[in-house]
Formats: structure tokens, sequence, C-alpha cells
């Protein structure tokens, strides 16, 4: 029986005991790594939960996190903060108040390390007299420092099955290529629970972001593996590598929120600028995108999450920040349409979004001279989509009419406002009289003016057609013959309901 108190007695961990000195008996039963805000659904107690704190915003957040813990019945939480380098106090608070023992990991120990270390321990309980499961948990272990790649590849060679890693976009993360990757993404999301065995494979759940499932990564292996406790066990250290990936990504993103702060206010000159975006990472000369990202429940975790993965599919190398609610990436303009490449991410992602919605803008590729308008273009794209159908919606600044872009930046209060102005006594008629002047207007600006074009469309004569508009004139008390009053008109449709 490994115990908590075991754990600080192994010298190469280098373990600091923050909280729980009274509860150093609990029996290690598994590792479990994560930074989800509330991981309870996916513990069944006795874990050795690692998290290096992705989800901590605020001191509320501890709360949540370790009354899950308790909850579940874990063995204790090992802890390390990489960006501040101190554990939070509300975090150390939490674990007193709710009984869970809060070891402190070394910024420089890697959670691999205590992986080795400790499974090992586990697999000695566990082996038969042949020695087999010792055997296979040691060489899965000996890959880990390799990198995911390798250790899907010996994930594969001790269960004797293809295995591959994706995450809930459909891409591939690691592993062999799958047939139909959307479907199995599909049947991971609408499974009731998991492991499940679908078609022949069997797909385990890879949690570590926030979002829930949504944003975990799926470890599917052929065949029936529901049962074979490698398969957990490799999902496990597939988790704890993605961990350590996620960490990396927090230590590369800190200079993303000041940079994109720094563009928006305007304060930096194009010299600042330039070594700023170097000083990233990125070539000042090359051009750049920005992509803007949010959800309809204001949920940042979900939307920097999603994020990272749209970017992924993307870009070779971005980085993502948040400012206020909206979230952005920059990265290099490498892939030709990469709206068409979002919207088939994001497709597969619907079947667990539920009731929200997820909304991206794709600026136009831009200098570093540009980035302020490559932001607000993105964000203006992104307010586009508001008004479209569908639970995802991508808009790209390529594909925004320059009216559109104006219009996005203008106040909805400004926006009703002026629609009331120029359309209100056609609007009035239609609700009293149950017609469709206003549909009839549209239908004859869309066209241009085209009287046959117009009546074509809406399946009327064309002095059915000249009739309404001569009504639609009198009420408005104009001349449709006048551009600038036909400009006007268009605007005023293009702010209205089922307009973008």
């Amino acid at each position: 029986m490994v115990l908590v108190r075991a754990l600080l007695g192994m010298p190469e961990l280098r373990l600091r005991l923050r909280s729980g000195g009274d509860l150093l008996d609990r029996p290690v039963t598994r590792l479990y790594g994560t930074e989800l805000p509330d991981p309870a659904r996916y513990l069944s107690g006795g874990e050795l939960v690692l998290s290096g704190l992705l989800w901590h915003r605020e001191a509320a957040d501890c709360e949540v996190f370790v009354s899950s813990l308790a909850h579940a019945g874990v063995a204790a939480l090992a802890a390390s903060e990489v960006e501040s380098r101190e554990l939070p106090t509300a975090l150390l608070e939490a674990c007193l108040r709710h009984g869970v023992p809060l070891l402190e990991v070394p910024v420089d120990l890697s959670f691999a390390t205590i992986t080795e270390r400790v499974v090992l321990e586990l697999a000695a309980e566990r082996v038969g007299d042949a020695g087999t499961m010792l055997g296979r948990h040691r060489r899965l272990l000996t890959v880990v420092a390799e990198g995911l790649p390798a250790l899907v590849e010996a994930g594969a060679r001790e269960l004797g099955a293809a295995c591959s890693v994706l995450s809930t976009t459909g891409r591939l993360v690691a592993g062999v290529e799958v047939d139909q990757p959307a479907a199995l993404v599909r049947d991971f999301l609408r499974a009731d629970r998991l492991p499940k065995v679908v078609r022949g494979t069997t797909l385990l759940p890879v949690a570590e972001r926030g979002g829930g499932r949504l944003t975990n990564w799926i470890l599917a292996a052929a065949g029936d593996k529901s049962d074979d406790e490698v398969a957990a066990e490799l999902a496990s250290l597939v988790a704890l590598e993605r961990s350590r990936i996620a960490q990396g990504r927090v230590i590369e993103n800190r200079s993303t929120g000041p940079l994109l702060r720094l563009v928006l206010d305007g304060s930096a000159g194009p010299g600042e600028l330039r070594s700023r975006v170097s000083a990233a990472g990125f070539d000042p000369d090359a051009p750049l995108r920005v992509l803007a990202v949010s959800a309809s429940d204001r949920r940042v975790d979900l939307a920097a999450a999603v994020l990272e993965e749209l970017v992924a599919e993307i870009a070779p190398r971005a980085l993502v920040g948040a400012v206020g609610s909206e979230v952005y990436a920059l990265a290099p303009a490498d892939v030709d349409r990469p709206a068409d490449v979002a919207r088939r991410a994001l497709r597969a992602l619907e079947p667990g979004l539920d009731s929200t919605r997820l909304l991206v803008g794709i600026s136009s590729p831009t200098g570093v001279a540009g980035l302020r308008g490559a932001i607000e273009e993105a964000s203006h794209a992104r307010r586009l989509g508001e008004a479209r159908t569908g639970r995802t919606c991508v808009v790209a600044g390529e594909e925004i009419a320059l009216h559109q872009l104006l219009l996005a930046g203008v106040p909805e209060e400004l926006r009703s406002s002026v629609r009331r102005r120029l359309l209100g006594a056609v609007l009035d008629y239609d609700a009293e009289h149950g017609t469709d002047l206003v549909g009839t207007l549209r239908v004859f600006l869309d066209g241009s003016g085209s009287w046959t074009t117009a009546a074509a469309e809406l399946h009327v004569h064309v002095n059915t057609l000249r009739y309404r508009i001569g009504r639609v004139q009198e009420l408005l008390g104009v001349d449709l013959g006048d551009f600038t009053t036909r400009v006007d008109l268009y605007l005023a449709l293009q702010v209205g309901p089922g307009r973008s």
C-alpha cells in the first residue's frame, strides 16, 4: 500500500507538506493529472491529484476545486505554481478547510517524474508471480520523457492495438490516423459514460483543460480495451503529458495579454511593436492574423481552450490571451482559407455544446503596423456572427463587405434608432396590415434596383412590384431613384433582424 506519508519520504520528489499533517495515512490508488476547475466527475476516490493550477484565476476558484476533490475522496493534492512560483493562500486555506492534504511540488520537478516513481510503487503491489503488469507499466514509464508520440506508440505495443490521441475538433494529436475522426468525436461527446466502445474502438477521456468533456483529448484504442488497466494508465499518462504541454503554453502566452492591450490603447510606436512581436517569437516582417473567440455564456476558459485547438489547426505556432471576456490569438498567416479550417473544426464540437454558442472572427493578414486594425476587424467579425444562426459561427475579415464592417462598430442603440427613423412608417404599416413591404424593399435593393430581377425573386408581376415600391416611397416620403436614399435605406435594412 502506498500512503501519502510515503510520498514525502521519497527524496527524489522533494515534496513539501503544506496542509493535512494528520491525514498522511491515506492510501494512494492511482494518479490523476488535471487542470479542470471542477474535476469531480472524473474522480473515483484515492487519487493523488497533480495540478499546475492553470484553472486558478481568483480565490473563489480554489474553493470550487478543492471541495470537488474532498467530495470525491482523493488521497491528496500535489500542486505547483509555475508562473508566480508560489501556491495561492486561498488554496492552502481551502485544503485545510476541506481536509485535503496539500503537497507542494518544486517548480523544477516535472509531473512525469512523480508519475514514474508513484506508478512503479503502485504497479509493484499489483504484480503477480510472473511480474507481467509491473513490466508493462515499467515499459510505458521509460518513454514518458521522450514525449507524446513515443508514449502513444509504446502504449499501442503494450495493448497490442492501434492507438491515437484526438482533440475534440478531430485533430490528430499523436498516434495513427483513424477512419472518420469526426464520427468518433461525436460518439465521445454524446456518450453517457466513458470509457465507451463504439464501432470497434474504445474511447477514453484525457481530461486536462477547462470546458469539461468538450475540450478533453480522446484516447482511441482499437478493440475493446474498456477494462484494460494499461489503457486506463496510458490515458492518465497522456493527461499528464498534456498538462506539461499546457504549462509550457501558459509560459509562452504570458506576453500576449500585455501585447494586445498595448496595441489596443495605441500607446506603443511602430518600433516598440516590432520589438515586442519579435520578442514573442514572430517575424515582425511576416504577415500575421488575429482570431477572436467568445462563448455566449461568457465562459472565458472555454473560449480560450477552444481557441488553443483552433490555432493548432490553423498555424504551427500562436499566442493566446484574453482581454475582458474576449479571447484573442495572434498567429502567422500561413494557412489559406483559415475560416474553412475553423468551421470544420468547430462543427466537430457542436454535439457537446448544448445551449452555448461559440463565435469566431478572423482578421485579414496584416503587418505589425496594422495589428490594431486586425484586432478590431477580428472582433467586429465575431460580433457579426451574433446575428447568424447555428451553435458555432466563423466570420473572416475577407468575407465582410465594407458596410458590414463599419456597421459592426455602431452601438446597438444607435442602430435601432436609425432603423426606426428611416423605416418606421413602413414597419408600422406592415404590423398593422399584415404585409411585408420591408421584405419587398429589401429584395428590390439587394437586386440593385432591377425591377425584373426583384419581381422574379418575389414571384410577382413587375406591375405588382411597382405598386408595392410606390407604396413604400409614399409612406417614407422618399424617392428611390435617388442614390443616397437607396444607400441609407439599404444600410437601415442591414441592421435589422436576420441581417449581418
